[in-house]
């Protein structure tokens, strides 16, 4: 039995203190958004290695505006967040190093001395764990020039953003991975990472039952426990469908793989996915929605298309609000780029929109091909959105104005609320730091 868990501040880094009645041996279970079992392990006295994601500065800020409110890491890419695949492949605990405004929530620990340094935007696989787990201290894992990872003394954590452990010897990696560079990256890679999730997740484990009026085509479904779905279709001949704790599917929903549900979210009556879509947990969908993933907590309840786009948590899309994902001339599309402020060309024909956390938008609302959506902005207007919709924006055209933050504050705290959940000091200090960091965008 654990007795006590205390986060201690030490040197800027964060030190846990986990006390337990058995002081020879303790069983720790850390558990994922959706209900499963990440990690289950048995810790002695004895050293451990702890794992660090590690967010390079310019990979960081060539995310945003997704990365402005969390850590590359906690980018949800398939089922799982980028931090909680590592974690469940490598059975280690895991935290953050990221940009100093969010690392009050996000916290970095690193009490052993024995760290393992992973670069937040690469997604794992079997080869690629295969290689850093054979990485011994003083060793870091290399692809070109990029770092992969990194196994270091705890001491020498500063050293990743002075010169990349520059005095640590090279281990080349020639091999393809999965690295998240771009906001377009993230639906881009979900189909392929919800079946490696599914794989992770399922492998040894038996899947609940569901009502005998739901149609299943295929066999590839999971069904975690408390799920709900009833007169509803669910083919899985196309990838595997995966639905989290507590999940529901309401009648006459058409659901095609590969797909992802988290959990306590739920799929309206009526819906349409057309596969390669992730619904994060406590999110709420209707319509029609095609390679796409939402973070969680959002709500796009009601018709309109969701395609080829991300959007991220506190999130709401007004009744039959749409995204194009093609233009009309089918040339390559375009994205918004904070750190050039310029736009840059995705290499896509398909590509519809970002949408950051706590934004939302107005009944009827169409988004343009390609379109960026700031933090907290809220679109609506007479208009179509332009292109790029900046961070606190409120309103579009000539009756845009920036979203005050004491004005964003007292909506998100009712936000919150709704989902039985804390508008803290610390969500607030994290937006107070985007609120300026976006100051020159701003309308």
């Amino acid at each position: 039995m654990i007795s006590s868990v205390v986060a201690i501040p030490r040197n800027n880094l964060y030190s846990f203190s986990i006390g337990s009645l058995d002081e020879s041996i303790e069983t720790f279970f850390i558990f994922d958004l959706l209900g499963c079992c990440l990690i289950d392990f048995f810790v002695q006295n004895s050293s451990n290695m702890q794992l660090v994601l590690y967010d390079h500065a310019d990979q960081r800020v060539g995310l945003y505006p997704l990365t402005l409110t969390r850590p590359v890491a906690n980018l949800r890419v398939g089922i799982l967040t980028i931090a909680e695949k590592w974690a469940k492949r490598l059975s280690l605990t895991y935290s953050y190093w990221t940009a100093a405004y969010l690392q009050e929530k996000y916290l970095l620990a690193a009490q052993e001395e024995d760290v393992l340094v992973i670069s937040s935007h690469i997604c794992p696989d079997d080869h690629l764990c295969q290689a850093i787990d054979q990485l011994k201290q003083g060793e870091r894992l290399l692809c070109g020039q990029e770092l992969i990872a990194a196994r270091i003394h705890r001491d020498d954590l500063d050293l990743g953003e002075v010169d990349g452990f520059a005095a640590y010897a090279p281990i080349v990696y020639d091999h393809h991975y999965t690295r998240i560079q771009y906001p377009e990256d993230i639906f881009t890679y979900n189909g392929s990472e919800i079946q490696k999730d599914f794989q992770l997740l399922t492998a040894g484990r038996s899947s609940a039952n569901l009502d005998d009026t739901v149609t299943v085509l295929g066999n590839n479904l999971f069904v975690e426990e408390g799920v709900q779905a009833t007169c509803c279709t669910i083919n899985t001949l196309k990838g595997p469908v995966y639905l989290g704790k507590n999940s529901e599917i309401w009648e006459g929903a058409l659901v095609r793989g590969p797909f992802a549900l988290g959990e306590n979210a739920q799929v309206k009556m009526g819906t349409k996915i057309y596969g390669n879509v992730t619904v994060g947990p406590g999110s709420r969908v209707g319509g029609e929605l095609n390679t796409c993933v939402i973070w969680g907590n959002s709500s796009k309840g009601h018709e309109g298309y969701l395609g080829s786009s991300v959007m991220g948590e506190w999130c709401n899309w007004g009744a039959d609000t749409n995204t194009s994902n093609l233009k009309n001339n089918y040339k390559n599309v375009k994205l918004y780029h904070y750190p050039s402020n310029a736009y840059r060309d995705t290499g896509l024909q398909f590509c519809g929109m970002i949408m950051a956390d706590h934004a939302k938008s107005a009944i009827n609302t169409a988004f343009n091909t390609g379109t960026v959506i700031g933090v907290a902005a809220n679109v609506f207007g007479a208009i179509m959105p332009p292109k790029f919709v900046p961070d606190f924006s409120w309103g579009v055209g000539e009756q845009a104005k920036i979203y005050l933050i004491d004005k964003m504050f007292e909506t998100a705290k009712l936000v919150f609320a709704h989902r039985n959940r804390n508008f803290d000091t610390i969500e607030q200090d994290i937006l107070r730091e985007i609120y300026n960091i976006t100051q020159s965008k701003k309308i």
